[in-house]
Formats: structure tokens, sequence, C-alpha cells
């Protein structure tokens, strides 16, 4: 079996060097190049193993339709607006995608779900196996729980993170959501602030913590009275996350056009 010919978007950011470090580390993948955002200072450099230094002869380019064209998928982790446009070269040139950028819209959402009726797209905010078995059985215990349990979401990360709360927390609100028939639109409370009025019954709270260089923490809590149930995920380093999109790169590689997710990946869907 040939390996899978990966190409990455932005290279140099605390995520691509994971996910730089992830594919040439795969014994199934096969990095054709990488790209930084123009201006950068490596581009034209050789590109590094970012925990071993070995250069490799991947030359570091602020070409990203050139990388694209000569990739079976692209992992992409940047940010909304270059997330859309690579999007949109990848479905012109039959590139499958991986995307773990946070922070996109409800648009910016449905551009995807309409370029993925031309390529095949695994898009999740988190590409952790521990995470995404954590939002399954977020969903089973709120299906089980009635309303009598209040339920909390606590996640903290690094000082450097913009979005919050994280991509992760929202996708555990959902699943806390889903599991009682709702949308979290019309239960999500994210603003506490000063003098609030208490706590309405079915809501799901969220709190949000920044600091030092956590890799992120998130905790979903059930909580009713003289009883809590908690489920905690802790990660220690990015690389779980590239490691699961290096998986989720190919596992796609047999898929038919759609817009799929991480519990597709790891077999969690009912």
């Amino acid at each position: 079996m040939s390996r899978v010919k990966i190409g990455i978007i932005g290279c140099m950011g605390r995520m691509g060097k994971a996910l730089t470090a992830a594919v040439l580390d795969s014994e199934k993948a096969f990095l054709v190049g990488a790209t930084v955002r123009a201006g950068h200072n490596a581009v034209g450099s050789n590109l590094k193993h970012p925990e071993t230094g070995a250069v490799t002869n991947i030359k570091i380019t602020e070409d990203v339709k050139e990388v694209i064209e000569k990739s079976d998928v692209i992992l992409d982790f940047t940010s909304p607006e270059m997330t859309l446009e690579v999007a949109e070269m990848a479905a012109k040139s039959n590139a499958s995608l991986v995307i773990g950028t946070t922070g996109l819209s409800k648009d910016d959402e449905n551009l995807l779900q309409d370029i993925s009726s031309k390529i095949a797209i695994v898009y999740s905010s988190n590409y952790s196996a521990g995470v995404n078995l954590m939002m399954h059985l977020t969903k089973l215990a709120a299906s089980t729980l009635d309303e009598n349990f209040d339920i909390e979401i606590v996640e903290m990360h690094h000082r450097h993170k913009v979005d919050a709360p994280s991509g992760t927390a929202l996708s555990i609100g959902h699943a806390a959501a889903e599991g009682r028939g709702k949308k979290l639109d019309d239960v999500m409370d994210a603003g506490r602030n000063g003098i609030t009025s208490e706590r309405k019954k079915g809501d799901i709270g969220f709190a949000v913590l920044r600091g030092g260089n956590v890799a992120g923490e998130h905790t979903v809590s059930f909580n009713a009275d003289d009883e809590r149930i908690e489920i905690t995920h802790k990660a220690g380093d990015r690389a779980i996350f590239a490691r699961g999109a290096v998986k989720a790169a190919l596992w796609l590689t047999n898929k038919d056009v759609g817009l799929y997710d991480m519990c597709d990946v790891l077999g969690l869907k009912a």
C-alpha cells in the first residue's frame, strides 16, 4: 500500500509543528509540502523535524496552491479566513481536507458543508481520541439524566488562545444539548458576571480559564442535589491532537465526499 501524500498549511505555528512531527513520524503518511504565511523568514528553507532537528528535503513555501495540488490530504489548523481559502482550493484540486481550525462562524461552517459535496472533509474541534469519547459519554449521560442535573462545562487553555469558550468546550456543549433533545444556542449560558438571576433549569453553563502553557483541559459536570458526576479530559501535549489528525487523514483516503468529524473516524457515531 502506497503512503498517503499529506500537505500541511501553517507548519511553523505551535500546532503546525506538532502536525509536522506526527506526519514525519508516520509509517503510512508521506509529507509532500508545508507552507507558512507570506513573508515568513522560513520561506525557502528546508523543513526540519520539530523534535529531532533532522533536516528534510522539503522546501517551506508560501505557495498554498502548489502544496495542495501535490497532496492527497491537506491538514489545516490555521485561521477561519485561511481555512476557507484552503477549502476552496482543495475542492478545485480534488484533495481531501482535515480541518482543526476553531472559531469558524455558522456561515463558515455552511460554506464547508457546501464544499464537502465535492471533496471529503473531516472537521473537528478536537482530534484527541479521549476527547471524542468524552463527547460520546456526555451525550449518553445527558440523555440519561433529567434536568434535575444541571450541566456545567469548564475549560482551560494556554494564555495565547484567543477564542472562548474553546471549540472543544462548545462541541461538548452541543453533545450535552443533543442528548437532551435541545439546541445548544437555546440553552447556553456563557455570560455570567456581576449580580445575575438564579440558574435557569435546563441551561448549560460555561466557564473559561486561560493561563500558562496548558494544552487543554475540559470537564463537564452533572450536578443534582447531593450528587455530582464529572467527566474530565486533560491533554498534556499537542502531539495527541496531531496524531489524531494524521489518523483522520489516513481514514479519509477511501471515503466518499462529505463532511465528517472525529467521531466518524473513531466509529463512535450511533
